[in-house]
């Protein structure tokens, strides 16, 4: 990532080779995820799909923050622990389908079993300076959780409960408790901008900025990929002569670029930089990052999903919803209308402008699916291009007071 000025957002570490093999690996498992999306394309299947992805969404932030906080490409052990880990990844992709058919046995012993090896990881080799033991200790009760819930039926609460959490030991433990006597009042959202802004308490739970903005980059630009696959596999299935088909796979493709352009040209960058002037603080991290780009990323595979389906013989009525739908959400989740104001009239348009992203599906009334991925790829270029146009200075508005900006701009969600 770079700034306005062509240097560097951030000094850190870079992504390892090793970490880009294992997101290889993963992309099969979350693509598994889409697939089954567009065999049942019901709203139920949908609900389902998300509580997969979220399960493998978490593996994959486990294996992300072990590497940016103490993984190092030169060290044979830390590579050894990533590789491991994609064994039970594979298995468990190969799973997606059976978890569908009430069968996940199999699945949640293969999430054990990478909650064992990510338990390892944290805890040898040790670190000079690095107690990760309650991290290790965390990812054990989760591993004895999914093995519990692989022998028992409907065991997918005990999922709930490993992911909960999870998400507080490995992103949340860097956070303020109050001392005995303290007033309990709930704290301000400038308030917690502002501690978030001054640094971790615990410098060794920092987190590389630099790397993980690079690391959640590489990862929604293989999601993209699977839009881009499903865009070219219909096409090889089309005749020369099926200008229809073929408008519709023109149109998939600008879709995939105009979801590109509004992620890299302003919502990496922000987040980046954001998570940069805090110190890399975990908390922060967990708001843009682990749980911030949940949503956008899921969304990307509903509107691979969708364009699948609309490049469909005969496309069920599902197939525009899940574009609209998936576009409503990404633009959501990725902020593209946030122009950095408090006035309550643009809110207002922000909120109506994803309204109207999802009800684009009516006009599926009037227009055959392909058309309307045409149509629908013409208002993701248009979103790009607003976004442009509202995020232009925005890198530059940062100055010399973030906090000001950040709370203009409602970038960071409050945790």
């Amino acid at each position: 990532m770079t700034d306005g000025d062509g240097k560097a957002a951030g000094a850190g570490k870079r992504v390892g080779w090793v970490e880009l093999y294992f997101d290889l690996v993963f992309v099969f498992a979350v693509g598994q995820v889409a697939h089954s999306i567009v065999t049942d394309p019901h709203w139920a299947r949908i609900a389902g799909a998300l509580g997969l992805f979220t399960t493998l969404w978490w593996t994959w932030i486990g294996f992300a923050v072990l590497y940016n906080r103490r993984g190092d490409d030169s060290r044979a052990a830390d590579r050894l622990f990533v590789l491991a880990g994609t064994i039970p990844c594979a298995i468990a992709a190969t799973q997606v389908h059976h978890v569908f058919e009430g069968h996940p046995a199999i699945f949640a012993a293969a999430m054990a079993g990478v909650r064992v090896i990510l338990a390892a990881a944290h805890r040898w080799p040790a670190r000079p300076g690095l107690d990760q033991r309650r991290i290790s200790s965390g990812y054990a009760v989760s591993a004895v959780l999914f093995a519990v819930s692989a022998v028992l039926p409907a065991g997918w609460w005990l999922w709930t409960i490993a992911l909960v959490q999870e998400a507080g030991f490995l992103l949340l433990g860097d956070r303020h408790r109050r001392r005995r006597g303290e007033p309990q009042e709930r704290p301000t959202r400038e308030t917690r901008l502002r501690d978030m802004l001054a640094g971790p308490r615990d410098p060794n739970l920092a987190v590389d900025s630099a790397h993980l903005a690079e690391r959640f980059g590489l990862f929604m630009i293989l999601l993209l990929g699977e839009l881009v696959i499903t865009v070219g596999t219909a096409a090889l299935e089309r005749p020369a002569d099926d200008v229809a088909y073929w408008s519709a796979t023109v149109g998939g493709l600008v879709l995939a670029g105009a979801l590109w352009w509004v992620y890299f040209t302003s919502a990496a960058e922000i987040s980046e930089r954001t998570l940069g002037l805090s110190g890399g603080h975990p908390a922060l991290a967990y708001s843009l990052y682990a749980g911030g780009h949940l949503t956008p990323a899921f969304a990307l595979l509903l509107i691979a999903a969708g364009v699948n389906l609309s490049l469909h013989e005969a496309p069920p009525p599902a197939a525009t919803w899940l574009i609209t739908a998936g576009l409503g959400t990404y633009l959501a989740g990725t902020r593209v209308f946030a122009g950095g104001t408090r006035r309550w009239y643009q809110r207002w348009a922000r909120v109506a402008a994803v309204a109207a992203t999802v009800n684009l599906a009516f006009l599926g009334l009037l227009l055959p699916a392909p058309a309307m991925v045409v149509v629908i790829a013409a208002w993701g270029v248009a979103a790009a291009a607003v976004s442009s146009a509202l995020r232009r200075r925005r890198p530059e508005d940062f100055g010399d007071n973030p906090l000001e900006f950040l709370l203009r701009g409602r970038d960071v969600p409050s945790r």
